[in-house]
C-alpha cells in the first residue's frame, strides 16, 4: 500500500472503499476513528470512479465484475489483487492483473515506476 501511495495513482470504486472499511472495522477490529482516518487518506490520494458495465462472461465470480469495471474508466495499467478469480485472467481491458507479491517484484523493486 505504501508503494502505491508514494509512487502510483490508485483507482478505486465506492464498492471497494466500503469493503475496505468493513474489513478494517470488522475482521481486523481497527477502531472506527482510525478506520475513518484511513478512509479519508484513501479518498484523498485515489481517483474514485464509477465502474463501467462488464459482460457477465468476463469473470467466473460475478462479485468481481464491478472491480473489472473500474479498469477502463480509470485508465488502469495494473490491477493488484489477491483474488484468484481475478488473477487467473492475467489481463483485462488492457490492464495487467498481478498479485501483491508480483506487483512488488515487477514494479516495486526497480521495475516500472508509473501506473
Amino acid at each position: 500500500m505504501e508503494l502505491c501511495l508514494e509512487q502510483h495513482e490508485m483507482v478505486l470504486g465506492e464498492h471497494i472503499l466500503a469493503e475496505v472499511e468493513e474489513k478494517l472495522t470488522g475482521k481486523l477490529k481497527v477502531p472506527r476513528g482510525i478506520a475513518r482516518e484511513y478512509m479519508k487518506l484513501l479518498r484523498a490520494t485515489s481517483e474514485v470512479v464509477k465502474p463501467a458495465k462488464v459482460d457477465r462472461a468476463a469473470c467466473r465470480d460475478p462479485e468481481d465484475l464491478a472491480v473489472l469495471g473500474l479498469l477502463a474508466p480509470g485508465r488502469v495499467e495494473v490491477l493488484v489483487s489477491g483474488d484468484k478469480d481475478l488473477l487467473v485472467l492475467g489481463e483485462f481491458a488492457g490492464a495487467r492483473i498481478l498479485s501483491p507479491r508480483e506487483f512488488w517484484e515487477v514494479v516495486g523493486m526497480g521495475g516500472e515506476r508509473n501506473g
